[in-house]
């Protein structure tokens, strides 16, 4: 049964850093892609990051140079590290997981998580 369970979500002054966590408990990480996606108030869904097992990544135009995804094979963990935080960043921040082409967009993501919150204000 697969889960993935976001933390690290809270408040930050603009500015300032966060670093989101997604454990994975029963996905394998074998040929897989893990986004990070995000839906503030009133507004449609977005992409914000991937990571495939590649260790290949994108990331959206708002996200390059502020936000960075890493996976943790051990710990079954991705991350969003995300610095210079602007209020605009305020979201519901979720991660998701689905196979190696998701990242491409060629296929859908097929896990969901139940986000973590992120204010700056």
């Amino acid at each position: 049964h697969v889960q993935l369970v976001e933390s690290g979500g809270g408040s930050v002054q603009a500015g300032g850093s966060l670093t989101l966590a997604c454990l994975n408990s029963d996905y394998s990480w074998a040929r897989a892609c893990m986004g990070w996606f995000r839906q503030g108030p009133g507004k449609a869904r977005e992409g914000v990051a991937a990571i495939n097992s590649d260790g290949r990544t994108n990331y959206a135009l708002f996200a390059k140079g502020r936000f960075t995804i890493s996976h943790d094979n051990d710990k079954n963990t991705v991350y969003l590290q995300m610095n210079s935080l602007k209020p605009e960043d305020t979201a519901m921040y979720y991660c998701a997981a689905g196979c190696w082409y998701a990242c491409a967009g060629t296929s859908k993501y097929n896990y969901w998580g139940q986000g973590t919150q992120v204010t700056v204000s």
